[in-house]
């Protein structure tokens, strides 16, 4: 029986970096669907059942914060894994995502799609 695939749903609205995200992450094994924005995440979360989100913190309609939310209200976190990709890296965001259960974050100006592949690997593979 051949080993089921990972399934990653990807919470971001910008088209390049989920072109760019999604084709890596699929070149390395995964599953990947993706939502558009907060509100979008959640509905895809509740159908798709992903092994791992990742997460934008800056998007309209829900932000990345108001996912969290939703996830620790709903008992997903911290056993639903979570990486932020954001474009903002300041410590106060981090460290209250951090506290909300989140796995890692990535501020988005100084990665590398090799770490983040690395990362989801570590986490999903242990």
């Amino acid at each position: 029986m051949q080993k089921s695939q990972k399934t990653l749903l990807l919470i971001e609205d910008d088209d390049i970096i989920i072109k760019l995200l999604s084709k890596r992450i699929e070149k390395s094994g995964y599953l990947v669907t993706i939502a558009r924005n907060g509100k979008e995440g959640i509905k895809a979360m509740q159908e798709h059942k992903p092994d791992l989100i990742l997460l934008d913190m800056l998007m309209p309609v829900l932000d990345g914060f108001g996912v969290l939310e939703y996830m620790k209200n709903a008992g997903l976190l911290p056993n639903l894994p979570v990486i932020i990709i954001s474009n903002s890296g300041q410590p106060v965001e981090i460290e209250r995502a951090l506290k909300l259960g989140v796995r890692d974050y990535l501020v988005k100006l100084n990665f590398n799609p090799n770490e983040l592949i690395e990362k989801i690997k570590r986490i999903l593979e242990n």
